[in-house]
C-alpha cells in the first residue's frame, strides 16, 4: 500500500510540476498565430503522434525523460488565459493541501472548457489523494475519452484498481501504459509484481 501511496504522489507531482512550465508556455501561445481554429487542432495532434512516436523508440530514461515532458507541455497547454489563471490558482491551492478549494476550481475550468483534458486529469489526481475513487474513476474515464494516450490517467487508473483489490484488470490496465511508455517510471515493476501475483493463483 505505501509503495502504491508513493507512486501515485510521484506521478501527482510530476504532472504539477509539467505544468508549472507549460503554463508559462501556454500562455505565450493564447496570442493570435494566424491560424485557423482547426489548423491549430491538427497541428497539435501531429506534435502528440510524433512525440509518442519518439517515446516507444526512446533509447534510454533520459530521453524518454525528455520526450515526455514534451507531451506534458501539450498536454497542459490549455490556450484559454481564463484556464491558465485558474490553473495557478489549483496549483496554490494543492501546495497549501487545500484539495476542496483545488477541485472547485478544476470544477470551473471543466465547465469552460470541457475540452481541456489536463483538468480533468487534475482533478482525478485529487479525487484520488483523497480517496474518493468513484469522482476519480469518472473523471479518468473523461481524460480517456478524450486522449486514450494519456499514460498518467492510465497509471493512475492502476493505482486505485489494485487500491480496490481488482490486480487482474489493474494489470491490464499497467500493460495499456506500457505499450504507450515503455520506460515509465515505476510501472514496470507494478507489472512484475502482479504477474508474479497472479500466476500464482488460479488462473
Amino acid at each position: 500500500m505505501r509503495t502504491r501511496f508513493l507512486a501515485a504522489l510521484l506521478i501527482a507531482a510530476a504532472a504539477l510540476g509539467y505544468a508549472a512550465q507549460a503554463a508559462a508556455q501556454s500562455g505565450k501561445r493564447s496570442e493570435p498565430s494566424g491560424k485557423p481554429p482547426q489548423a491549430a487542432l491538427g497541428d497539435r495532434t501531429r506534435n502528440l503522434d510524433f512525440l509518442f512516436g519518439a517515446l516507444k523508440l526512446a533509447p534510454d530514461d533520459v530521453t524518454a525523460k525528455a520526450i515526455e515532458e514534451r507531451i506534458w507541455a501539450v498536454w497542459t497547454a490549455s490556450r484559454s488565459d481564463t484556464a491558465n489563471l485558474l490553473m495557478t490558482r489549483v496549483k496554490t491551492a494543492i501546495e497549501a493541501k487545500d484539495l476542496d478549494l483545488a477541485v472547485t476550481l478544476l470544477d470551473a475550468i471543466v465547465k469552460i472548457k470541457p475540452d481541456y483534458v489536463e483538468a480533468w486529469n487534475r482533478r482525478a489526481t485529487i479525487y484520488y489523494m483523497k480517496k474518493d475513487y468513484g469522482h476519480a474513476l469518472a473523471d479518468i474515464r473523461q481524460v480517456l475519452k478524450r486522449e486514450p494516450r494519456h499514460f498518467g490517467a492510465l497509471a493512475g487508473f492502476g493505482l486505485i484498481l489494485q487500491d480496490i483489490g481488482d490486480d487482474r484488470q489493474a494489470l491490464e490496465v499497467y500493460r495499456r501504459a506500457l505499450a504507450l511508455y515503455p520506460r515509465m517510471e515505476r510501472i514496470p515493476d507494478l507489472v512484475k509484481t502482479l504477474q508474479e501475483k497472479i500466476e500464482g493463483r488460479d488462473i
